[in-house]
């Protein structure tokens, strides 16, 4: 569907719709309000896609071109003896992201009264077309041209000699009778470069807001026109005999505006071309001031700099293009204690890490580095900072294992009341009432339990992370089992859990709590290493050595050399099968941890009889 209903003549409205070519009007935003049947068929896009939006089908090089055309149209004078239309060979995008060659003729849109309301474009298809081939041409030699002069303008870093070379460059373009360049300095100009006016103007200020860069920021635009019925005593221009015509384009720094470029016209006539000419030098003169700025800055700062980097604490190495070192200073030679003439000229000793990122790693000495790195980017050189982070990672370590005791801790009580409300949740009706009574007063002691661990974590962090706080006194050992095993049972519709404990089995020395957490670790573990279910067997009698607990699976076993490797921290059998499993090596850890702070031992071996699986033996001291 087009719309065109701001078309209220029907008779034009019916010409838009049946027009061969593609008409497209846009507002002063730029937004679309006609797109006709001609331009979907042309570009993809239907017209209700395109109404209000503005239409992606400029490309980016092309842009500072749209835009000259644009404002060409708005500054044109009545009498200049020029038409109302631009007419221009140029490409355009289909939805399909090919370009197309078109020719453009584009025309300014007024009220009765004279008011711009914005613009519209004819689209011809303009394949064969040699104005076309012409254009393309000739835009490719300006392109090419402005190509060197950028390069150029890139290779100077003395901020003067640039900006000279970009005056001259305007000049060379746009065919301009003079140029200059002003710095916005706070609330005011100054022309800190001309081509074409006396010299004597070098240097002259004015204030920002009523000149002509002032309006230009205040549009959003980047570029300009202003002719002879507007103000052109704008700074320095009357000094330009003649002068009808001001183009300038906006230079930024850093995507901050930072000066301006003017072209000025006393004797050709400007046209939409030298426009956008200008609009690109004047966006690339801001790279190449920026450049020339950045480098002045180094030239300004390397004294200071080099005695920041003498005085630093941290490592500071500098290197060159080809990654060797030029600068190693005094705390360089402190932490790794490879002195400046043996660092000098040579590649880094350690590793680098990707710019932006840091690498932390020890060295040899067991000194452990966070190493940074960093580009100059106006020399291209490095910098890589390290600092020595020692006592930075034992602490981190220990904040770790902390967190993550406190994670297994806490675990086995929580897995508890999940079963047992499981299993009120999914069997209420199946279960007499004397089981849900059993049931939750399970739940309300390992809430109470719960409870009492994290006081119990609480103080164990205030005596620091590498001592966990048990309390050894006399428990009853069978009823922590039968608590652990009960808690088990609902869990894994797979496995079956036997417990046969000793009949008069002794009572415990050491901490309840502990113990409840160790012998879920354990079972959790033999559920866990055998997924395809079986009986999980426990056992507890007394012996000569204390009370001995064993728990037996059916699962997938240890690798042989295994068995003592498993309690070590962050470690984990190496079997294939092994490491579909997850996590991440803490629970044994902890387990031999809370046993041996009991004053007990655990172990693993293989299967009893040649069982598959693996049977852990726990064994904590008797009263």
């Amino acid at each position: 569907m087009t719309d065109v209903q701001h078309v209220h003549d029907p008779i034009a409205r019916a010409v838009i719709e049946s027009a061969a070519d593609a008409i497209v009007a846009v507002d002063q935003k730029h937004r679309v309000t006609v797109w006709n049947p001609a331009a979907e068929r042309m570009f993809g896009w239907s017209a209700a896609e395109m109404v209000g939006r503005v239409p992606p089908i400029v490309p980016d090089e092309l842009k500072a071109e749209h835009n000259a055309v644009q404002e060409r149209l708005l500054t044109r004078r009545a009498g200049e003896g020029e038409s109302g239309q631009i007419s221009i060979a140029t490409r355009r995008f289909h939805r399909d992201g090919r370009l197309i060659d078109v020719r453009i003729d584009t025309s300014l849109l007024k009220d009765p009264a004279g008011t711009p309301l914005g613009w519209v474009g004819v689209y011809h298809p303009a394949e064969d077309d040699e104005i076309v081939q012409h254009h393309m041409t000739e835009r490719a030699r300006l392109v090419r041209r402005l190509n060197d002069i950028v390069a150029d303008l890139n290779a100077e870093l003395d901020l003067a000699v640039v900006l000279d070379r970009i005056t001259t460059a305007l000049i060379e373009l746009t065919g301009a009778d003079a140029g200059g360049f002003v710095r916005i300095e706070g609330e005011r100009l100054r022309l800190v470069s001309t081509s074409g006016l006396p010299e004597h103007l070098r240097g002259r200020t004015a204030e920002l807001r009523p000149s002509l860069v002032g309006e230009l920021l205040r549009s959003g635009k980047t570029v300009k026109l202003a002719t002879g019925e507007q103000r052109l005593g704008d700074l320095i221009w009357s000094e330009l005999p003649g002068l009808h015509t001001v183009a300038l384009g906006l230079s930024y720094l850093q995507n901050r505006p930072y000066g301006a470029l003017y072209a000025l016209f006393s004797g050709r006539k400007i046209g939409h071309t030298e426009l956008e000419l200008l609009e690109l030098l004047a966006g690339h003169a801001g790279v190449a001031v920026g450049n020339a700025v950045a480098y002045a800055e180094v030239v300004r700062q390397r004294a200071h700099e080099r005695a920041v980097i003498d005085s630093s604490a941290d490592g500071i190495a500098v290197l060159d293009h080809d990654l060797v070192v030029r600068q190693w200073n005094p705390a360089a030679h402190t932490l790794t204690g490879i002195p400046p003439e043996d660092a000098i000229g040579r590649p880094l000793p350690f590793a680098m890490p990707a710019l932006g990122e840091m690498l932390t790693f020890p060295l040899e000495s067991g000194v452990w580095l966070n190493v940074l790195a960093a580009e100059i980017e106006e020399t291209g050189e490095l910098v890589v900072d390290f600092r020595d982070v020692t006592e930075a990672k034992a602490l981190e370590e220990a904040k770790d294992l902390f967190l993550a005791t406190t994670s297994h801790e806490l675990r086995t009580p929580i897995t508890v009341v999940q079963g047992f409300a499981s299993t009120l949740v999914n069997r209420w009706d199946e279960l007499a009432d004397l089981d849900r009574r059993a049931a939750v007063a399970t739940i309300a002691e390992r809430a109470q339990s719960l409870g009492r661990l994290v006081e119990h974590l609480l103080l164990g962090s205030r005596a620091g992370a590498d001592e966990l706080t048990v309390t050894i006194e006399p428990f009853d050992l069978a009823r922590v089992l039968e608590g652990v095993v009960a808690g088990f049972r609902s869990l894994s519709p797979l496995h079956q859990v036997e417990l046969e404990i000793e009949p008069e089995l002794p009572r415990c020395r050491g901490d309840a709590m502990a113990t409840d957490i160790v012998l879920g670790q354990l079972l959790e573990n033999a559920f866990k290493y055998s997924p395809d279910g079986g009986t999980v067997r426990v056992h507890a009698k007394s012996g000569a050595a204390g009370i001995a607990v064993t728990v037996e699976d059916e699962g997938i076993g240890i690798r042989p050399g295994d068995h003592e490797r498993i309690f070590e921290r962050f470690v984990q059998g190496e079997a294939g099968d092994r490491r579909r499993f997850g996590g991440i090596g803490l629970g044994l850890y902890i387990v031999k941890r809370l046993t041996e702070a009991q004053g007990g031992a655990i172990s693993a071996h293989p299967g009893k009889a040649g069982r598959p699986g693996t049977r852990m033996r726990l064994v904590l001291p008797a009263e």
